[in-house]
């Protein structure tokens, strides 16, 4: 069974950082790309950001200089190293990694975690 976990959320300042990590299991290939999405109250689903196995990231424009995805290699785990949160960053962060076949790709997600930034 394929699944994605998160970590690491929880309530936080204004200013201050939280790293969040998810592990993927269940695949004996790797997740491409492995990404980050948040969802705050009465909003849609966003990607905050995502890494492919080759390195190359993405980030969302509200994510860019604060945020650093961290993956190492094409292993199924990713870290989201938040810096200068803001009350605007309180959602709930979910997980996402995609597998590949010859034929099609599904899409995964994590339970999600809490983040919660009180001003």
């Amino acid at each position: 069974q394929v699944q994605l976990v998160e970590s690491g959320g929880g309530l936080v300042q204004a200013g201050e950082s939280l790293t969040l990590s998810c592990v993927g299991s269940g695949s004996d290939r790797p997740f491409n790309p492995m990404a980050w999405y948040r969802q705050a109250p009465g909003k849609q689903r966003e990607l905050v950001a995502s890494m492919r196995t080759d390195g190359t990231a993405n980030y969302a424009d509200s994510a860019k200089g604060r945020f650093t995805i961290e993956r190492d290699g094409a292993k199924n785990a990713v870290d989201l190293q938040m810096n200068s949160l803001k009350s605007d960053d309180t959602a709930v962060y979910f997980c996402n990694g995609r597998l590949w076949s010859w034929s099609d790709t599904t899409e995964y997600w994590g339970q999600g975690t809490q983040v919660t930034v009180s001003s």
